[in-house]
């Protein structure tokens, strides 16, 4: 590496069958093969199973299938002789159908689309912002939805975090630790730990904390150190040049085709993939508030792009982030989801790569207007960039108008939530949002001649 460290890459991976929707066709010997296992399964069987046929034939569904089939339930039954039934279509005929069949399922996508906005009015109904004791009370059921039904849970206890350093790199103001703690049976939290080195260690002072995560792909070595990428500008390692602790980990999303396939495994289960990155979370949070450098009450989260994403759904989750700042991802999410349009289809996963991205029902229950709401009263920030394009500005703007209202006008907390707009790209700014940290996690900018 740059540092002149050994780094380890883990690659040569065996190929994945299935995603991203690939249609295989087993090989003769690997059906032989499973074939010869059912027959062993259903040999002993009393009384015994009509015999497990194997045919090997060119045509779908053939003479010698049926017959198979139907002496399996009949030995004496015979396949009759008869024509096939007349084409009476034509294949340009079924082409049309499918086309009108699928503009048929679309037009009621959309339709519920726009319905959903409603829905999920409806469905928030029950959230009291008469006044802010009532809401705290009022929210914590949507948590309990939240968590159960749309990120999902494990029924495990946290494992003790048995936690485990080494130096990674010495900065010219920082110096970072690589940290790795057990979590649950086979499942371990790791990122990087970045300390200013002016800082006692003795516990006679005590910090906040930034927990800095990646985006889509990324590392923790991606945000600390120099600026290696544009995106990340370093920003872990910049606000610990500013007197902040900072704490990289990594999340699961990594790996392309192999972290979406444990997302529809875990789908297929009723969990996701953040059903494993809120524990990791919880306990990342539980170890640094046992440090006696650390202020627990000022561990604050800030993620970009799919860090982002975690940051609408991990700090809701895990009471332990005083804050949460939302970078490059915020916006309309459900429509970023669904919309077909062809305008939409510029910003839309309908015809993305990201094929693990869709959750359980946001559309009548949580948008990031409603995930904001499960953050709240905890200070709420969104970075973006003019030129993101994740979504239209537009589109970022009208989600986040319904938070700044229930913030600013229904709880009367406006200066807890900020939305900050900037000249630029997809990416971290480092403008407002270390305004913001400062301001909430209380502690002093440092001064121009300093930076």
């Amino acid at each position: 590496t740059a540092w002149g460290e050994l780094e380890v890459k883990q690659d040569g991976y065996t190929a994945l069958k299935g995603k991203p929707g690939r249609l295989l066709v087993p090989d003769k010997d690997e059906v032989k093969t499973e074939v010869a296992r059912a027959r062993e399964f259903t040999a002993a069987l009393n009384p015994q199973a009509p015999t497990l046929a194997l045919v090997d034939s060119q045509v779908p569904v053939s003479p010698e299938t049926l017959t198979a089939l139907i002496q399996s339930l009949d030995a004496d039954a015979k396949l009759a002789a008869a024509s096939k039934p007349l084409d009476l279509k034509s294949r340009d005929h079924a082409s049309q159908r499918h086309d009108e069949q699928l503009a048929e399922i679309l037009r009621h996508n959309q339709r519920l689309l726009q319905l959903a906005y409603e829905t999920r009015i409806e469905f928030m109904k029950d959230l009291k912002t008469d006044s802010l004791e009532n809401f705290e009370k009022s929210v914590e059921p949507y948590r309990k939805i939240f968590r159960e039904d749309v990120i999902g849970s494990f029924d495990l206890e946290l494992l003790p975090d048995n936690a485990r350093s080494r130096k990674f790199q010495v900065g010219p103001k920082t110096i970072s630790y690589e940290v790795e703690m057990d979590v649950f049976p086979d499942v371990t939290a790791y990122g990087i730990l970045t300390l200013p080195k002016d800082m006692k260690l003795d516990g006679s002072e005590q910090r906040p904390v930034v927990v800095c995560q990646h985006g889509l792909e990324g590392r923790p070595q991606h945000t600390v150190g120099e600026e290696g990428y544009r995106a990340y500008k370093s920003f872990a390692t910049h606000l610990a040049e500013r007197g902040f602790i900072t704490f990289a980990p990594q999340n699961p999303y990594v790996l392309f085709d192999r972290f979406r396939t444990l997302q529809f495994k875990s789908q297929s289960i009723g969990r996701t993939l953040f059903s494993i990155a809120v524990p990791q979370h919880q306990q990342i949070t539980d170890w640094l508030s046992t440090l006696p450098f650390v202020d627990e009450k000022r561990i604050g989260f800030y993620g970009i792009s799919y860090g982002g994403k975690s940051a609408m759904r991990i700090p809701p989750l895990v009471k332990n982030y005083a804050l949460s700042i939302c970078s490059a991802d915020f916006g309309e999410w459900v429509w970023k989801n669904a919309a077909t349009d062809k305008r939409s289809l510029r910003y839309s996963y309908a015809n993305k790569g990201e094929y693990e991205i869709f959750e359980w029902n946001l559309g009548s229950t949580f948008n990031y207007a409603e995930m904001a709401a499960l953050i709240c009263p905890r200070p709420f920030m969104v970075e973006r960039g003019h030129f993101d394009g994740v979504q239209p500005d537009d589109r970022v703007a009208q989600e986040y108008a319904k938070v700044r209202f229930l913030y600013q006008a229904q709880l009367g907390i406006g200066d807890r939530q900020e939305l900050e707009f900037i000249k630029g790209p997809h990416a971290i700014h480092e403008q407002g949002t270390y305004d913001f940290l400062h301001k909430h996690l209380n502690w002093p900018a440092p001064k121009e001649s300093d930076r």
